[in-house]
């Protein structure tokens, strides 16, 4: 491939990887996709999945083609490898070949065992070129969720809190109201549309009694999950008012009711069980939102992914301290009066 190639390729992935987007928070456990169609160097075709089990990206792109006789001579971009398997919907693989497309440009494999190179595969079985590994890199964070599931049989992981710039996440009567401005708030609000569940533990449902839903973003709401080991908190807390799906982790009893369940979990084990258990109910990511001694006890097992971490102006002097986590710095950003800085794991070390 000349460079000239490799820099179209690279432009019309970045635009694939745009609309992939675009499903966040609609489409798991599915991966991101989405797809762009080039002809002579020009778009005539764009799509993305936008929906768990509606049509994929290539379906769409393929259907907002105005001039189909053009799809002989045009190339396909898409994200991820397309698949070869009937699912919710037919084999987008299949599909493409129905087209005759000319070339297929992917950026990731797919790891699921149903697809990992069938679609590539019968594409080129069929005559079509398929190039892989464009932008792989930004792929792989793209679907960052889908690919840990697949690999590592449990949830992304991410912590998130706000602390002092002293260092405290709330005061000694357990107030954190409120370390962080409005806009990180509202950013929150838009973390938790994106992902399937967040998890806060016991001693954060019972001083904050949170909603744990979406009030300052447009989306959906996600599972909650509520650490409560010896069922302690009163039924009278919003986390219980049965709005939205909510699980309930403890070494009691398992009980099964509409939008909340009580799962039952062994003591010795507790942590990689409810983990394990969220890998079985399709949960892809889990964004875990407290408190201190919860955050601790993901960081301290090493089962985080990433870390995002306000930090503000205030101080407290004294209160309850932050969590304590070791890894790579990614980014350390303002959000007006806070800095909002990401961490990711270093395998092997918490």
């Amino acid at each position: 491939m000349n460079r000239h190639d490799h820099h179209q390729d690279e432009l019309f992935m970045r635009r694939a990887h745009e609309l992939a987007l675009m499903g966040c928070g609609y489409v798991s456990p599915n991966p991101l996709v989405g797809c762009v169609i080039v002809h002579n160097n020009r778009i005539i075709g764009e799509g993305w999945h936008a929906q768990y089990g509606q049509a994929h990206a290539e379906v769409n792109a393929i259907n907002s083609v105005t001039d189909k006789s053009l799809l002989p001579e045009s190339t396909v971009y898409v994200n991820l490898e397309p698949c070869a398997h009937f699912g919710k919907t037919p084999p987008c693989a299949d599909m493409l070949i129905k087209y005759r497309v000319r070339k297929v440009v992917i950026s990731n494999v797919d790891p699921n065992p149903q697809v990992n190179e069938g679609g590539i595969r019968k594409l080129r079985e069929a005559g079509i070129e398929v190039i892989t590994g464009i932008l792989e890199k930004e792929g792989r964070e793209l679907n960052k969720r889908f690919f840990t599931r697949m690999e590592q049989n449990r949830s992304y992981i991410i912590l998130k809190w706000a602390q002092t710039a002293d260092g405290f996440m709330a005061k000694e009567n357990y107030d954190s109201k409120w370390i962080s401005n409005a806009h990180s708030r509202q950013l929150v609000h838009k973390w938790r549309s994106e992902e399937d569940a967040v998890l806060v533990g016991t001693k954060t449902a019972f001083h904050d009694n949170p909603k744990l839903n979406v009030r300052e973003w447009t989306g959906r709401n996600p599972t909650r999950i509520v650490i409560d080991r010896f069922l302690k908190l009163s039924p009278k807390l919003h986390v219980f008012d049965r709005s939205q799906p909510t699980l309930v982790y403890n070494v009691l009893k398992h009980e099964e009711h509409p939008d909340l369940v009580l799962a039952r979990v062994d003591e010795r084990d507790f942590l990689n069980e409810l983990v394990s258990d969220l890998n079985k109910r399709s949960i892809q990511s889990v964004l875990v939102e407290g408190g201190a001694q919860t955050l601790q006890y993901f960081i301290d097992a090493g089962l985080w992914d990433e870390a995002r971490v306000f930090t503000s102006g205030h101080t407290f002097g004294r209160g309850i301290r932050s969590p304590q986590v070791h890894g790579n710095l990614i980014s350390s950003e303002s959000v007006l009066s806070d800095i909002l800085s990401t961490y990711h794991l270093v395998h092997g070390k918490s």
